[in-house]
């Protein structure tokens, strides 16, 4: 059986299904209403008639590049720990 998932955006519920067995979707769809209400306080700051497409293109890019960000991070992470594990490897193998 699916998961019905509602989120509230600019006022309005918004329902979607997530597949079974997918744990996160809750976390998913607070990160987006949090990302969308902190773009929305930002912008009406400046513009307080920004339209929705924009607060929630600017909400994606945010996510976008928060993931970009982490990916990159986590290759890196990798990439150190295969490099150590390899050294670490050869060390033993010389000390036997």
């Amino acid at each position: 059986m699916d998961n019905i998932i509602t989120i509230e955006l600019f006022g309005q519920q918004y329902s979607f299904k997530a597949e079974e067995g997918v744990p996160d979707a809750n976390e998913v769809a607070d990160l987006l209403m949090k990302e969308v209400a902190n773009v929305e306080k930002q912008m009406s700051n400046n513009n307080p008639k920004v339209n929705k497409v924009t607060i929630l293109t600017l909400a994606a890019l945010n996510i976008s590049s928060e993931f970009v960000d982490l990916k990159r991070n986590y290759a890196e992470l990798t990439k150190k720990i295969s490099e150590r594990s390899a050294s670490l490897v050869k060390m033993i193998d010389i000390s036997l």
